[in-house]
């Protein structure tokens, strides 16, 4: 990634990791583009930082994705660079209770399918770009598991596996397909869960200095790295710890 001159466009871009990468895209003159459900938390980013444009759309719905694509190809047909980086995790315990059918889609169509599909309609748009990235916002939950997230890892180990195969599909064009695995990050959805968190500042300049030095395919944040090593020469332990 170019320090400047780049249009992003970045799902829950209004808090967190995302608005994270936002505010450090937009320090380096990039046109950056944050979508999210929240209005409120997008009018508050907008204060914060008004350079950044925000959209309103809930990329689990189809509806809103397509209208989505729409804005981006009639106002914003420069967009090179794809952050699929919103997500939901919700604590689900089968062996208690029966988790309404209702809470296991959503968990998968804001984590895999939305982002899958979001992809799939930004393809056109991207091709026609010099230089293209989709860059995927997984989780070390991917490589091993915990206990209580059984669809939040999940959805992460698909949405994995999915950018490895686009990937392929995508070598002879001018996109590249970035997985990142993120360790346990200090953000909302983590809150009162785990220790040894880092902050979404941490995590954003990590990410963006490997991927400003050309990083493609999968890229392992902090503390993943050690649970990688783990899980292929100690599977077990790597189990044992994050269970």
């Amino acid at each position: 990634m170019k320090k400047i001159n780049n249009t992003v466009l970045i799902t829950g871009g209004a808090s967190g990791i995302g608005f994270a990468l936002a505010k450090k895209l937009v320090k380096q003159k990039n046109t950056v583009i944050v979508v999210g459900r929240d209005e409120k938390k997008l009018h508050a980013a907008k204060a914060e930082i008004p350079q950044l444009i925000t959209l309103k759309a809930d990329i689990s719905c189809e509806q809103d994705r397509q209208s989505l694509v729409k804005i981006i190809m009639n106002d914003y047909p420069k967009l090179n660079y794809l952050i699929n980086n919103a997500g939901i995790q919700i604590q689900t315990y089968f062996d208690k209770d029966q988790p309404p059918l209702k809470q296991i889609e959503k968990e998968m169509d804001v984590n895999f399918i939305g982002p899958v599909r979001l992809t799939s309609l930004l393809i056109p748009t991207l091709k026609k770009q010099k230089e293209a990235k989709v860059i995927n916002i997984s989780s070390g939950l991917a490589i091993v598991p915990k206990k209580d997230t059984p669809i939040y890892c999940a959805s992460k180990a698909a949405l994995s596996i999915f950018s490895m195969s686009l990937g392929y599909q995508l070598e002879n064009s001018s996109i590249r397909v970035i997985d990142v695995k993120t360790p346990l990050i200090d953000t909302n959805m983590t809150k009162g869960r785990g220790k040894g968190k880092i902050s979404p500042d941490v995590f954003a300049n990590n990410l963006l200095k490997k991927i400003q030095k050309g990083k493609v395919g999968e890229i392992r944040i902090g503390k993943v790295k050690i649970l990688y090593f783990l899980y292929r020469f100690f599977p077990y332990l790597a189990y044992k710890i994050m269970k």
